[in-house]
């Protein structure tokens, strides 16, 4: 008899997340409530929720990844690396809705590490969060020379990218690709588990002659993005594609 109690139950709540993710709530990449706080809500055993959990993985509503926990599934979304474009363009190009949040605007003092690249003392500093069909996508800061930023305003840079309005011919681009742990700011904004698996992106984006004008550092969290590049068959002689680094 417990049996078939425990079949109903883990079959209910099932029936119940299910309804609640077909009707967007959450939506597709959003974390769901972890095990025990959905035994609370249902006041039923994590073992009878994890039963629950796996029958809607197996009908490709709900996955599992270690320091994520279980989110709602939906399409990975693969930006290609084989020219210089915007989060904005991608995204858009692949039938999904794109929208960005100032989170901060101003300018400042410029970062050791920031001077080194653009060589200047004052920078304009832009924090953003990328929105992909309405969920957090990406965590993204700029940093341009505040010469080139100064005619920018929070307006500006909350409506087109920083490629589209500023003056200077853009000559492309180098980015660097690693994984980190989410940080508490990462987990704020990006709604995602502080310590969690995430891509960090920096590019450094020159002028036709070579000059650096912008650093952007980009956060994906893990489970939402994957990077694909094309990669021509090459000479015998070449043992790695064009660009890849070890890190020393």
């Amino acid at each position: 008899m417990r049996q078939v109690v425990r079949t109903i139950r883990y079959q209910e709540i099932a029936d119940d997340l299910r309804s609640r993710i077909v009707a967007g709530e959450p939506g597709a990449g959003r974390l769901l409530p972890s095990e025990a706080e959905l035994g609370e809500r249902y006041r039923a055993s994590r073992v009878t929720v994890r039963k629950a959990l796996e029958v809607l993985r197996l009908d490709g509503l709900v996955d599992a990844r270690q320091g994520y926990g279980w989110f709602v599934a939906g399409e990975t979304f693969r930006q290609p690396l084989g020219r210089l474009g915007t989060i904005e363009e991608q995204l858009e190009q692949s039938g999904w809705r794109s929208e960005r949040r100032i989170l901060a605007f101003g300018f400042q003092a410029a970062p050791q590490a920031v001077r080194d690249v653009l060589g200047v003392d004052e920078v304009l500093h832009v924090e953003r969060v990328n929105l992909a069909d309405g969920e957090p996508f990406a965590r993204v800061t700029v940093w341009c020379p505040a010469e080139l930023g100064a005619a920018l305003s929070r307006a500006d840079v909350e409506r087109s990218s920083f490629y589209d309005l500023l003056t200077v011919p853009l000559g492309g681009a180098t980015q660097t690709i690693g994984s980190e742990a989410a940080s508490a700011r990462d987990a704020e904004v990006l709604e995602i588990p502080e310590g969690s698996p995430v891509l960090v992106c920096e590019r450094v984006t020159s002028t036709l002659d070579g000059r650096p004008v912008l650093i952007g550092h980009h956060v994906f969290p893990g489970h939402r993005t994957v990077f694909t590049v094309d990669l021509p068959r090459a000479p015998a002689s070449s043992i790695a594609p064009s660009g890849l680094r070890l890190v020393e």
